[in-house]
């Protein structure tokens, strides 16, 4: 693991943060991509990606501290500042819903930037999540003994830490993971799984389909990946034996499912014409 690759004199590079740069970078490129294709300025992909960057770290911060609310009330300043601590799923709403208004003052149908968004998402999370394993901070998966088992030891949360007072510690001499113990790469299972999200959406997208239905294709792959990876991660079960994040994944892959239900039974759906779409005005007439 390498959380800090390099500094230059007072600075200090992040491979963690390099990687949430470069997530963005290639989400914005693909969505930039997309949009020409659809015939939206291209401009507008990189308002809806800077929208997307402000909103999402803000609402993964904003999630963290709800998450950590007895340790937040301890020390508000300190936690709320730390650069560590982002949960995707209150990045991934909060943006959600910046993004809706701003559909709304551009006068483009929210479902049609969706649809564009959905295979930069899939890229991104993917990429974002390869920062996770390189910094090695707890997002990693239980012990194994496969070949491709990856040591966190030198990370920024390693598994002694990482597995105290759970189930699995208890199997180890005084409670103890060993750092050294090598531990299932969910992230990088989650980097796979998401490229190849984005190669089936990446097809996809020029089906001719209503508008929103790919962004519901998301919305079940995402969910179903998510949910099977957790169950070879160290996330507490809250409910059902499930993990908070298996139960968001659960509500995603249902909304998914109804979503393509109602557009399978809508084909006549009207398509969005960008010709409608005033550039130079953020309010609607």
């Amino acid at each position: 693991m390498c959380p800090k690759l390099f500094e230059i004199g007072p600075f200090a590079i992040y491979s963690y943060g390099l990687m949430m740069g470069l997530a963005f970078i290639v989400a914005s490129y693909l969505l930039t991509l997309e949009f020409k294709r659809k015939k939206i300025h291209t401009d507008l992909a990189t308002e809806v990606t800077l929208i997307a960057i402000v909103f999402g770290i803000v609402g993964a911060k904003l999630f963290h501290l709800i998450e950590i609310w007895d340790t937040f009330i301890k020390d508000p300043i300190g936690e709320a500042f730390s650069p560590a601590g982002l949960t995707w799923y209150g990045g991934f709403l909060l943006a959600f819903i910046a993004v809706w208004i701003n559909s709304r003052r551009r006068k483009i149908p929210f479902l049609v930037i969706a649809d564009s968004v959905a295979p930069s998402l899939a890229i991104g999370y993917g990429i974002g999540r390869t920062g996770c394993h390189l910094a090695g901070d707890g997002d990693y998966g239980i012990p194994t003994t496969l070949p491709w088992g990856t040591n966190y030891s030198n990370g920024t949360y390693p598994p002694s830490y990482a597995f105290r007072g759970t189930e699995i510690a208890k199997a180890y001499p005084d409670g103890i993971v060993p750092n050294d113990t090598l531990c299932h790469p969910t992230p990088i299972y989650e980097f796979i799984l998401a490229v190849i999200i984005l190669l089936v959406l990446w097809k996809l997208r020029k089906k001719d389909s209503p508008d929103g239905k790919l962004f519901t294709y998301f919305l079940i792959f995402h969910g179903i990946v998510r949910f099977s990876i957790e169950f070879i991660r160290i996330n507490p079960k809250i409910f059902l034996d499930l993990s908070e994040a298996q139960i968001i994944s659960v509500i995603l892959i249902l909304a998914g499912i109804l979503g393509v239900i109602y557009f399978n039974r809508n084909r006549d759906l009207p398509k969005f014409d960008p010709s409608v779409v005033d550039y130079k005005s953020k309010s609607k007439k």
